[in-house]
Formats: C-alpha cells, sequence, structure tokens
C-alpha cells in the first residue's frame, strides 16, 4: 500500500505536476530507467533512436494529423507540416542518404536558417543512424572549415548563399567532405547537389534501424577560450533526458504550442526546440527571423504560444522597451517563460510577471550536459536571481576549490561543501543520458573534466539553506582582488538595478597592489544620455549595495560582445582590455 504522502501517479504530465509541488517525493521516486521504459516508447525491436522517438511513434496515432511545425519565414510566410508530413518527408531525407553511400555513424552537418528544411534533414540524419551536427549560420568560412573538418563531416546540407559565401571558398581543404546537397530551385552550384531534385526521387518509407542506446547521435561543438573548438559528443539514450527534463522544468502540457528561439546551431536548439518537444508531439513553432521586439511579440501572439524558452539578452532587450509595447499584444495563451543561456538577472523574472503576465524561470545546463539539469519550477517558489533545485535523476554538489577557482583535489580527492552560502565549483554525479560520451577526438581533454566521481563544470556558485542554487561566475572569470573572490555576476546583477543600465559585463584589470580590481563596461537604455556624473552616480550607487566588492572603473559601451547563445563575453572583454589574443570568435554574436 502507498504511503499517504506519495500519490498513485500513472501520465508523465500527473508525474510532472507532482513533481512541481512535491518536489522531495519526486526526486525520490524518479528514476532515468523508469523514465525510458514508461515514457518513451523504444524501438519494436529494443534499443533507442531519437529520430523515431520524435516522428515514427506519432505515425501510428491520431498524432499523424497533427501540426508538428508551424515555420516562419523571414517575411513571416507559414508553412506547416504535420506529423504524417514529417514522417514523408523524414523518410525521403534517409534514404537519400543511403543512395549517396552514407553509413551509420556519418557525420551529417547542417548550414541552414532555421526551417522545415533544417528540420526535415535534421530529423532524417537521426532516423537514418548517421549522426547530426547542426552549424550557426552566421559562422564565418573559416571555422565552418574547422568544424566540419574536425568532426570528419560526409555531407553538409545547405543553401546556395550559403554554400557560396561559406563553404565554396574553404571547399579545396575539406577533403573527407564527399557530398554537398544544397536546397532551392535554382541549377545547384559546381560540385554540389540539389536537394530538392534527389528528395523528389526518393522513397518516404523508412524503417528505422536497430540502435544501441550508446551509440552517437549528435556533435555539438563548444567555443574554446583560446584553443580549438571542442566537439561534444552525444549520444540516442540522450532523448530520455531531453523528454523527462522538458516535461519537468519546462512543465510541457500535451496540447501546448512550444518556442524555442534559440538557433539549433547551439545545443538548446537541438534539444529544446526540436527533439523535446516533438518527442512530447507539440506543435513547434519555427522562426527563421532574427531579433526583432515587434515581430517577437506578434509571433507570441498570433502563434498563440503557450511554452517560451529564450535567451536572457533577448529578455533583456524586450525589457529596454518596457512594458508598453509587451502590453500592446494578447499574450494571454502564454502561461510559462523560461530562459537559458546565461544567468537570469533578478530584474528580468520581476519585468517578466509586469509585461508578459508570467514569471521568467532560469535555469542551468551546459552542452556537455546536453539537458537542463538544475531549474526553478512551475509549482515552486521562484528566488530571482536564482537557477533554482536540481531535476530528479540529477545530484549536484559544490566542491572544494583552490586558488584557481577549479576543484580542489587531496589524495585524488575533492572536499563537498555543505554550509549554506558557500562558493564552490559546481559538480554532477554522473549517470544522467545526456550526459555527454566525449569530446570528438581529445580523450585526455575529456578526462580532464572529471574528479573523483564527479563532473566538473567549471561554474562556481553557492547553495542556500533551502536547497537553491546561485551562480557566481566561470572559475576563470572569478576576479581576485584584495583577498577577496569576486563573482562578475553579482556585480552586474546590482548595475542592472540602476534604472539607466540596459546591460552589463565586469571582469578583473590586472592591479600592482590588489592584484585585480573591478572593471564594468555598461550599456545604458536608450534615450540616457553618457555623462561623468552618470558614470559617477553608478560607481557610487554599486559601492552603496556592494562595499568593497564594487567597480573602481566604469566604462559606457552600447556594443558589448555576445555569444549566439547571449552570453556577455567577458573572456573578449578582458583580451581587448589587456592587449592578449582574442582566441575562438567562431561563436560572436556579431548582429547584436
Amino acid at each position: 500500500m502507498s504511503s499517504p504522502w506519495k500519490p498513485v501517479l500513472k501520465t508523465p504530465a500527473e508525474r510532472a505536476r507532482a513533481n512541481l509541488s512535491l518536489y522531495a517525493w519526486a526526486r525520490h521516486d524518479f528514476t532515468w530507467e523508469h523514465a525510458r521504459r514508461d515514457w518513451l516508447h523504444g524501438l519494436p525491436g529494443g534499443g533507442l533512436n531519437i529520430g523515431y522517438e520524435t516522428v515514427d511513434r506519432h505515425l501510428g496515432t491520431e498524432h499523424r494529423y497533427k501540426t508538428a511545425l508551424r515555420c516562419l519565414d523571414r517575411r513571416g510566410v507559414t508553412t506547416e507540416l504535420t506529423y504524417a508530413e514529417l514522417g514523408r518527408s523524414t523518410g525521403r531525407f534517409a534514404n537519400l542518404l543511403g543512395r549517396l553511400g552514407v553509413r551509420r555513424g556519418d557525420r551529417v552537418f547542417l548550414l541552414l536558417p532555421r526551417g522545415p528544411d533544417l528540420y526535415v534533414a535534421a530529423l532524417g540524419t537521426l532516423r537514418f543512424g548517421a549522426v547530426l551536427s547542426p552549424l550557426f549560420p552566421a559562422f564565418g568560412p573559416e571555422p565552418v572549415r574547422e568544424r566540419i573538418d574536425r568532426g570528419d563531416g560526409v555531407v553538409l546540407v545547405t543553401t546556395p548563399e550559403l554554400y557560396a559565401a561559406k563553404v565554396a571558398p574553404v571547399r579545396d581543404r575539406l577533403p573527407g567532405l564527399r557530398h554537398v546537397l544544397v536546397t532551392g530551385d535554382d541549377r545547384p552550384p559546381a560540385g554540389t547537389l540539389s536537394l530538392g531534385a534527389m528528395l523528389a526521387g526518393a522513397d518516404e518509407r523508412w524503417v528505422v534501424g536497430a540502435t544501441d542506446p550508446g551509440e552517437m547521435a549528435l556533435l555539438h561543438f563548444t567555443s574554446g577560450t583560446t584553443g580549438r573548438p571542442k566537439g561534444a559528443v552525444h549520444v540516442h539514450e540522450a532523448v530520455v533526458a531531453h523528454y523527462a527534463t522538458a516535461l519537468y522544468a519546462l512543465d510541457l502540457h500535451p496540447d501546448d504550442v512550444f518556442w524555442c528561439t534559440a538557433d539549433p546551431g547551439w545545443v538548446t536548439g537541438t534539444s529544446y526546440s526540436i527533439v523535446a518537444p516533438l518527442a512530447h508531439g507539440l506543435t513547434v513553432v519555427v522562426d527563421a527571423g532574427e531579433f526583432d521586439a515587434q515581430r517577437w511579440y506578434r509571433t507570441l501572439e498570433q502563434e498563440r504560444v503557450t511554452v517560451w524558452y529564450t535567451a536572457p539578452t533577448a529578455l533583456r532587450m524586450l525589457m529596454r522597451h518596457g512594458t508598453t509595447l509587451a502590453r500592446g499584444h494578447d499574450l494571454s495563451a502564454l502561461r510559462f517563460v523560461a530562459s537559458v543561456g546565461e544567468p537570469l538577472n533578478p530584474e528580468v523574472v520581476v519585468w517578466g510577471q509586469q509585461a508578459l503576465g508570467r514569471p521568467v524561470h532560469d535555469n542551468w545546463w551546459q552542452t556537455e550536459t546536453g539537458a537542463i539539469m538544475i531549474s526553478n519550477f512551475a509549482g515552486l517558489e521562484i528566488r530571482p536571481g536564482s537557477m533554482g533545485r536540481p531535476l530528479p535523476g540529477v545530484e549536484v554538489a559544490l566542491l572544494d576549490r583552490g586558488e584557481d577557482g577549479r576543484a580542489r583535489l587531496t589524495d585524488g580527492h575533492v572536499g563537498v561543501i555543505a554550509e549554506p552560502g558557500a562558493v564552490g565549483e559546481l559538480a554532477l554525479r554522473p549517470g544522467w543520458p545526456s550526459m555527454f560520451r566525449g569530446y570528438l577526438h581529445e580523450p585526455e581533454r575529456y578526462a580532464r573534466c572529471f574528479a573523483d566521481g564527479w563532473y566538473l563544470s567549471g561554474d562556481l556558485a553557492r547553495q542556500d539553506a533551502d536547497g537553491y542554487f546561485w551562480f557566481v561566475g566561470r572559475g576563470d572569470d572569478v576576479i581576485k582582488s584584495a583577498g577577496h573572490l569576486i563573482g562578475p555576476f553579482e556585480v552586474e546583477n546590482v548595475l542592472m538595478e540602476h534604472p539607466t543600465v540596459a546591460e552589463a559585463g565586469v571582469i578583473g584589470r590586472p592591479d600592482p597592489v590588489a592584484g585585480e580590481v573591478v572593471k564594468a563596461f555598461v550599456t545604458l537604455r536608450p534615450g540616457v544620455e553618457r555623462s561623468d556624473d552618470l558614470r559617477l552616480e553608478l560607481l557610487g550607487f554599486a559601492r552603496r549595495r556592494l562595499g568593497g566588492l564594487a567597480p573602481k572603473e566604469i566604462v559606457f559601451d552600447d556594443h558589448l560582445p555576445h555569444t549566439r547563445s547571449g552570453k556577455v563575453m567577458r573572456r573578449l572583454l578582458r583580451a581587448r582590455e589587456l592587449g592578449l589574443p582574442e582566441g575562438d570568435l567562431s561563436t560572436l554574436e556579431s548582429t547584436r
């Protein structure tokens, strides 16, 4: 007989709702094996395939008639695909790969704008059993070449325009790239194949072959600071975590209309714009346009989006318009808003409630974790500025750190910090399904990510007495000033509380006495004039709030460098300040 505090629940939605209100029970009750066995279908002959879970599992049900994708091009023209149409299109793509001589495990790279072609190629690749590696369309030729070369790319799918600008200049340096498929109706460029013509003659029927859960499925490149980009390897078993974490952290319901603004060139855009919502059988909104406040609000309104997953930088850019613009649109369908990519400032959480009618739920994860690990849940208290609490099935700890900010090893063992408020390196116990299984061709680099049975994230955090985690900074971002370790995020948060500040980036500048002093780069809100008086006001404001942790210098900068995932690139600010090599700039967002 069940204990009185543990309800008997069967469906994923019931379990998710229980998790939101009975957090301790959910963490006690949940197992990854249970999620895989009861929430996913699995292949008929055993095994697990991401493409099958996102497409095939729906084709024998009434879901096949449901809209899977609602794609808006740059002009706002909408193209819809049902799950049945998605099944036929991805089947043709899988058969096309077979006709080209592609083998299971071969790498297929996509350099495509967000739209139907990208989704069809991505899911067709996974159904076939090849490895999917999406790239940002804004990459330059050298980042494209480096990733395809290091990833052993066999096939590339792109547009004629992107091929001419990004691939043709480096094609002679990609000897392993056997096939380039280009979209569009025009004659394909020399040395390429017409994707449309080849799909027209392909069979739409495709049966997903036997797939071991540990087979490589996804290859995501994450930028290096000064070294080469790292290719993080993920396997088909990751879909278990994609499904479960979207259920718990994003509170997905069967009838949701879901919009994740991330490009699939970033891990979020693959995990939570392609895999998770389609595995749940939802309708997914895909927008090919770049950020535009009016367009985004119009999309939320017209598409009746219910769950929205976006980046803190985008939300801060919306904040610059205050609440008036948002209130001019009917956002009544919106019931859950989440943010990802960098820590979420407390002011954005509050603004979300005022402008959108919903608070913004922060969560934490990395390319290497493959899925959300820590989250502010729908049914639990949001503590603005906090990352939240660990997902069911995820064990998190803070480890004692040395002077370099990294976990301290004593005789090969780490020390776990128990006292609330103490800062340590955020670490996770391996075992969740979406954990990366290696850096491609770099086993030593992969091995350095682990110590004493823990995955070392490189992020510093603290935990309060109720189990909420609070981001402090990257281990290599932490500023060491006069014996104090200062987290740049804390300083940036305080600066953003000032009504004139839209965004801030904070670094340590070398100082012969203190070691380092805090220097802040500040973007002002529209209409605010720069002045020495305002600079002094901001310095005093920060000093009153932070005391000795406050910045000693403030520089006004309207163009802070961002990664394409929205993070302020502090290491680039530091490199430019000190005249150091800028390192890998392939993920620099050049349009902001």
